[in-house]
Parts: C-alpha cells; sequence; structure tokens
C-alpha cells in the first residue's frame, strides 16, 4: 500500500536534511556537491 502524500505546510517553510547510509559522505567531491544545490535551488525556483 502507497502511502498518502504530505501536506502542504501552511508557512511554507520546510526543513531539508540528507544523510548518507551509515553516515557515509554523500558527496564525493564539490562537483557533486553543487550539482545538488544546483538542482536544489532550481526545484525552489519553480514554486
Amino acid at each position: 500500500m502507497p502511502r498518502s502524500a504530505r501536506l502542504q505546510s501552511e508557512s511554507g517553510i520546510y526543513h531539508v536534511m540528507l544523510r548518507g547510509i551509515n553516515r557515509q559522505q554523500i558527496f564525493v567531491d564539490e562537483e557533486d556537491e553543487n550539482k545538488f544545490l544546483e538542482v536544489l535551488f532550481g526545484s525552489i525556483e519553480r514554486l
């Protein structure tokens, strides 16, 4: 059974948290981190 969609925050403020499995690094190098931030900020601009 699929989970229910999350409710949208009335304030529009969300907390985003990332953690690798077993607390491993999620970014291998600065290029990985920059690409993630590019995608994240791109999604913010669409809202």
